[in-house]
């Protein structure tokens, strides 16, 4: 009966005052005309940020998913043992893969074999011969000014765009054309008839350990800032907001009840903050459709986030950011004449403060020395040691900045405005920069982790790019000659080699013993061969390979053998050749691709004319380096000799391919963090101002100059970014020699790159000051000193 009066039992009473007190809180933020809406906005702005990059974040995996899922589809196998028989539903495929500049161009070309045959995922319609279907990207390259070499390249008339399912992602430039002949193409893996598109047993390739250590560090390195910045968000304003809540003591409020009414507002802030993330998202949701870094692009449509993941998200901000809220007040004394904030604060203790890096140094000690040869590292204490020892650089720096600044002495004017505003709110200072000082540190582990571990997984390459830069293969069924002729007369190339392969056998078919034979002229021969003299018509046998067991035995000189100019010996009849009289034995060397040759070194002069005409090889090209198409007009020469010619360029190392792709997302993720930091740097800066737009106006109405106030604002800037970087050097120094130790990789410190991690972080921070003088020197108006 007493409920129905109207009076509720003390327990639940209670409850509802609470409840109350957090929807005054909410009221305030949004009832508190246009400084409450001011603060409000900078929160959801700065908050917004965070969670768009957050909810990118979640969707990345997704997003990974639907390209693997459309590579698959599209995916046809070209090394089938026997190839299928002709039918009304096969087609035949061949690669036709180029690049131009230094993006690759994925081409297939086709030949449907009957009604039936299979359309590529993202084809309406099979092109016909001298038609092409292509992807937008590459529709849009061919007709602008700089495809005109391109263009020469693929003449065929464009009928037709790949639709989405289709591509691997809307940048990507791929194209199919039609062709006739290829039946006559199956030898080298070049072409193949299928009945369908797709995988049906798509397979994943397995990380080892220490990629998977690199790909959780990775993650965590660029989620910190991201959550960094939130909590910094949530607490712009905070001055004026502890202002107002003095005044709700003055009418009766207590302190408990003003810490409920701050947290409110901070819900209120972060409610708000998380429609401006999801606005946030779904701008760069469809901005990514136009966007391509590092030879990275996704549809829009690929970017859903899991919706566990978002929704914790949305559980997580808004929770946090009532936490952080109550945890900045817990040294704030809120009394009714005012906030005992002014007065100097205690001095910050430090032993607590250490024990988040040194926990995070224990939580990964127990993994130190483990490699990739005792099994997975423990994932749970991989991201409790990374994060405890990232989250410690936000817990040391107001430690470091305030006992950096108490020892500050005098100096100009600018200097001491800056030095005593830093004195009196150095935990505002430090709070500024926690998210580029927490940056900073996991780029420079992750710097130390990568250069330390790349060895591993990039390897040196047997090319030899001196000598050759480019490699072009031509089909069995081109001459080799008058495809060596064409190239060398294309700009930009200084040499052509061309070395011809063959077998040499007892007998004309199936021998049991053969051996290799290589013709060249003496220059080409002298790329394979230590020759201490040549002329045309010479032949040599080459010394010591290890191999080469036959060729003491079949050449020998007058002794009947018989040349195949193939490899294969089934495919062109083998030539009979009478080994001359004169041998020379020489030492071998690798070609320029790094292949060792045994058996024979003939000249053209010394075999039959049958065997040089039909012999298949390799024709290397040297380029001439100031020209800087020269590879794309070599490119346009092999495709004009042949449209399946493959025109290779040489690499001085090879690097493996899932650590490539850690290494891309990465600098991926490093862009869009760096973005972030900048934006949420420039929000709080802007903040910082305009809680302090009266005191700037009052200074210049008593005749402080601009330029004094310009430069203080820079030194408020400058020393608690100095004293973060070198803070965040030392922890991610730290945590690199950790991550190192861990994978068994021996410990050296890229001090360039610790430096120019260092300057990137410091020049985000002088461009957002920069920025920000504009709106300084608007508020340096006398208007500013109005009140309401």
């Amino acid at each position: 009966m007493s409920e129905l009066g109207g009076h509720l039992p003390p327990e639940r009473g209670r409850t509802w005052g609470r409840t109350r007190d957090l929807g005054m809180g909410v009221r305030f933020a949004f009832t508190g005309g246009r400084e409450g809406w001011g603060r409000v906005l900078l929160t959801a702005v700065g908050v917004g940020l965070g969670v768009a990059l957050l909810l990118l974040t979640t969707a990345i995996p997704t997003a990974l998913a639907a390209r693997g899922d459309r590579t698959n589809a599209r995916t046809t196998s070209m090394y089938a043992e026997s190839q299928m028989p002709k039918a009304d539903n096969t087609l035949i495929v061949a690669y036709v893969d180029t690049t131009f500049r230094a993006g690759d161009i994925r081409g297939r070309e086709l030949e449907p074999e009957g009604v039936r045959a299979p359309l590529p995922p993202g084809v309406d319609k099979f092109p016909a011969v001298g038609e092409m279907v292509v992807s937008p990207a590459l529709e849009r390259l061919l007709k602008s000014g700089d495809g005109k070499l391109l263009r020469e390249r693929l003449p065929d008339r464009i009928v037709g765009t790949i639709g989405d399912t289709g591509l691997v992602g809307p940048t990507e430039l791929s194209f199919y054309r039609g062709a006739d002949g290829l039946e006559n193409r199956f030898s080298g893996g070049v072409a193949a008839r299928i009945d369908r598109f797709g995988d049906p047993h798509p397979t994943s390739e397995g990380m080892d350990a220490v990629l998977i250590l690199l790909t959780l560090v990775v993650f965590i390195v660029l989620l910190m800032p991201v959550g960094v910045f939130i909590a910094t968000a949530v607490r712009f304003g905070g001055e004026r907001r502890d202002r107002r809540l003095a005044a709700l003591r003055l009418v009766g409020a207590d302190s408990m009840m003003t810490r409920r009414i701050a947290a409110g507002e901070a819900f209120a802030g972060a409610a708000v903050g998380l429609a401006f993330g999801a606005l946030f998202f779904l701008i760069g949701r469809q901005a990514a459709g136009y966007v391509e870094l590092l030879d990275v692009s996704v549809f829009p449509s690929d970017l859903n986030p899991a919706p566990a993941l978002a929704v914790l998200v949305g559980v997580v901000v808004p929770v946090a950011a009532v936490l952080v809220t109550l945890f900045a007040l817990r040294g704030v004394v809120i009394e009714p004449l005012g906030v005992v904030r002014t007065a100097r604060p205690p001095r910050r203790r430090l032993w607590w403060r250490l024990l988040m890096p040194l926990g995070g140094i224990a939580a990964l000690s127990p993994m130190i020395g483990q490699g990739n040869d005792s099994g997975q590292f423990n994932d749970l204490l991989v991201i409790a040691g990374v994060s405890l020892l990232l989250t410690g650089v936000t817990a040391l720096l107001p430690w470091v900045v305030e006992a950096a600044v108490a020892r500050l002495g005098s100096g100009g004017v600018a200097w001491q405005l800056a030095v005593r505003r830093l004195q009196l709110s150095s935990g505002t200072a430090a709070r500024m920069v926690n998210g580029i000082a927490v940056a900073v540190a996991g780029a420079i582990a992750l710097q130390m982790f990568f250069s330390g571990v790349s060895g591993g997984y990039t390897t040196r390459s047997d090319q030899d790019v001196e000598r050759a830069q480019m490699e072009v293969g031509v089909p069995d069924t081109v001459p080799l000659l008058p495809a060596a002729r064409q190239l060398a007369r294309t700009e930009g190339v200084q040499k052509v080699t061309v070395l011809s392969n063959g077998s040499v056998g007892e007998k004309a078919k199936a021998p049991d013993k053969y051996a290799e034979i290589t013709i060249g002229d003496c220059a080409a021969l002298r790329e394979v061969g230590r020759l201490p003299s040549c002329r045309d018509g010479d032949v040599f046998t080459v010394r010591g390979v290890e191999y080469d067991k036959d060729t003491a035995l079949l050449i020998k000189p007058g002794q009947k053998v018989w040349v195949s100019p193939s490899y294969t010996r089934t495919e062109k009849p083998a030539v009979a050749w009478t080994v001359p009289a004169r041998l020379q034995q020489v030492d071998g060397r690798t070609d320029p691709s790094g292949s060792e040759r045994g058996g024979v070194l003939a000249t053209p002069g010394a075999l039959p004319e049958a065997v040089v005409a039909q012999a298949a090889g390799r024709i290397f090209v040297a380029l001439d380096p100031r020209v800087a198409d020269a590879r794309d007009l070599v490119r346009n020469t092999a495709a004009r000799i042949d449209p399946l010619a493959d025109a290779a360029t040489y690499a001085a190392t090879n690097r493996d391919k899932q650590f490539n792709s850690i290494r891309t997302g990465l600098f991926v993720g490093a862009t869009c963090v760096l973005l972030l930091i900048g934006v949420s740097l420039l929000v709080s800066q802007l903040e910082q101002l305009r809680e302090r737009r009266k005191l700037l106006s009052s200074l210049v109405a008593f005749g402080t100059r601009r330029r004094t106030l310009s430069l203080s604002v820079l030194w408020q800037t400058a020393i608690p970014v100095g004293l973060g970087l070198l803070l965040s050097s030392v922890v991610g120094l730290t945590l690199g020699v950790v991550l190192l130790k861990m994978t068994s990789t021996a410990v050296h410190v890229d001090w360039a790159a610790v430096l120019a991690m260092t300057g990137v972080g410091a020049g985000v921070v002088l461009l957002v000051t920069v920025l920000s003088l504009p709106p300084l020197l608007r508020m340096m108006r006398p208007d500013g000193l109005r009140t309401e």
